[in-house]
């Protein structure tokens, strides 16, 4: 099977957030792509099957569990499917996963795609951080508890308790937490943190869907004229990667998208002749 890993968020390698893709995985069983994508052991990986629903189906896994949208594997997924030819080149796409059908567009070269509806709760933040106003859960397939800090250098600053961030996750049944703060930086409306420690992830150096997350709240609670909209996030940092996410709210409906940039490419073999199943 075809293999490519993609950096996205980044027009330049090694600066965005990786992602593993096999393409044309429709002969994988969920444990066989489950042990590819503890192997692999990036935040996700991908399987980019076929569909009679949509352009293609993907399965999206992290080392631990497999997650019904994810957005950078989202945008990396399509990036390879158009490289490779799995798709033919077109403006729209649509992506079949287990949170539905989700609509893409390939706009001067990015890849952007519509968020699913957003669920909204009140969250009081208590990880550490010193939030400004009150955070909020916010459903997007991956759950996010997402706060505003009270600048970039706070933001930047930020030590988190990972055990405490772990707890907090699976007491709120969330992903994990998002900070964000304004920029200030000449370059982007606002920088942004994400912890997973609950599944595996201290830092994800650049997440799409808590990008998602943190429109939709901005949306939800009038925020974005803060911020601008559209508007460029920056998030990676703190981990040696400036990953850049272009943001949009249309009607409600939130867009995310960045560049995408391919690292690696060649194929998996199972190394017995059979398959990749445990034998």
């Amino acid at each position: 099977m075809k293999f490519k890993q993609v950096d996205v968020f980044t027009k330049l390698p090694f600066l965005g957030n990786p992602v593993a893709v096999v393409i044309g995985a429709d002969g994988l069983d969920t444990e066989a792509m489950q042990r590819i994508a503890r192997w692999t052991n990036l935040s996700e990986t991908t399987f980019l099957e076929k569909s009679e629903r949509a352009d293609y189906r993907v399965r999206i896994f992290t080392p631990l569990a497999e997650l019904p949208f994810a957005g950078h594997p989202t945008l990396g997924t399509a990036h390879a499917a158009l490289e490779s030819g799995f798709v033919s080149s077109k403006s729209k796409l649509t992506q079949e996963c287990k949170a539905g059908i989700i609509d893409l567009s390939v706009e001067d070269g990015r890849i952007f795609l519509k968020g699913p509806p957003a669920k909204i709760a009140p969250w009081k933040g208590e990880a550490g951080a010193k939030l400004v106003g009150e955070g909020a859960r916010v459903d997007v397939g991956p759950v996010w508890l997402v706060g505003e800090m009270a600048d970039a250098n706070a933001l930047a600053g930020y030590a988190p308790d990972l055990a405490s961030i772990a707890r907090l996750s699976l007491d709120a049944k969330a992903t994990g937490l998002t900070l964000f703060a304004k920029a200030g930086d000449g370059i982007a409306a606002l920088h942004l943190r994400t912890f997973a420690p609950a599944h595996g992830i201290a830092e994800d150096p650049v997440c799409g869907s808590c990008n998602v997350a943190v429109a939709a709240f901005l949306h939800e609670k009038n925020l974005l004229e803060k911020f601008g909209n559209p508007y460029v996030a920056r998030q990676g940092m703190q981990l040696g990667r400036d990953g850049r996410i272009y943001v949009r709210v249309e009607a409600g409906a939130v867009w995310v998208g960045g560049d995408c940039v391919t690292c690696i490419e060649g194929e998996l073999k199972s190394g017995s002749g059979t398959d990749f199943r445990r034998a």
